[in-house]
């Protein structure tokens, strides 16, 4: 009987469970994916039994900003009255290390699609590199993937691709990148680190690069490394301490980077009619 109790106990705590937190996503796995391991972890430490599609009333979270299942790096997720702080996750700043490949363009515009396109690419330099950078740093507009999370008539459009349907751009869409700055160059790899809005795809940015310079390139590499205030490096919880405990105390140690709650200071904003604008 003393099992029962414990298993209760815990059961408890992981209800109790709120805020948000994140986890390292490794590549391979969707960001679904990964989410769904985790809350599988949790409920069968806390001993709940889950039948069939039940566990989705069950146990709150979500997470706040889908990445590629090719990408690595961190998710933001939501747990219990944290889901419904995701929204401004997804709007916030997010910060990328990218490694791109010179010479070839994919249809999916990431080492997971087919090869579309070869191009010579001996004759750019690092400086050729570094010049564009600036076309593609401050206010831009941007042409989503192909093959992408974005929807027509409430299907991914990679779904459709998938199935061999003809899928029509969409229309390029503002989109903000903060910093883009070159961190090497031994051709035909390149890497970037940039930071960017919500909305923004790197593998575009990437894309573009390429034919900006006369040529063409895909993404071979993508790691989130910031997402809003969460850090690769500080915060993102490995598969290994996908633990109750572990997670109650990730969730007290990111409360404190998160602004408060509305209080007297929430007057003081500059533009109290603004407010986060979630992205698909």
């Amino acid at each position: 009987e003393a099992g029962g109790v414990v298993v209760g106990k815990s059961a408890e705590k992981l209800f109790s469970l709120s805020g948000l937190f994140a986890v390292y996503k490794p590549k391979g796995p969707t960001s679904a994916g990964v989410l769904n391991l985790l809350k599988e972890r949790l409920l069968a430490e806390a001993g709940v039994q889950t039948n069939g599609n039940k566990r989705k009333q069950v146990l709150k979270i979500g997470h706040g900003g889908t990445l590629d299942s090719a990408a690595a790096g961190v998710l933001v997720v939501g747990i219990g009255k944290g889901t419904k702080m995701l929204k401004t996750m997804l709007s916030g700043s997010k910060k990328y290390t990218a490694i791109g490949v010179l010479g070839k363009a994919t249809d999916t515009l990431d080492a997971t699609g087919k090869v579309t396109e070869e191009k010579p690419y001996d004759q750019i330099t690092k400086g050729d590199l570094e010049n564009v950078l600036p076309k593609f740093t401050g206010d831009i507009m941007q042409v989503p993937p192909l093959y992408s999370a974005l929807k027509k008539d409430g299907e991914r459009l990679s779904t459709l691709m998938k199935r061999g349907e003809a899928v029509e751009a969409k229309p390029a869409r503002p989109v903000r990148v903060y910093s883009l700055s070159l961190q090497q160059f031994q051709p035909p790899l390149f890497t970037l680190d940039v930071e960017c809005g919500g909305g923004f795809y790197v593998r575009s940015l990437v894309s573009d690069i390429g034919k900006e310079l006369s040529t063409c390139a895909t993404m071979q590499e993508l790691t989130r490394t910031k997402q809003g205030p969460f850090t690769l490096e500080q915060h993102a919880l490995y598969e290994d301490k996908w633990t109750i405990d572990e997670i109650a105390r990730s969730l007290e140690h990111c409360t404190s980077l998160l602004p408060g709650e509305p209080s007297h200071k929430k007057l003081k904003t500059e533009h109290p009619g603004e407010t986060a604008v979630s992205c698909e």
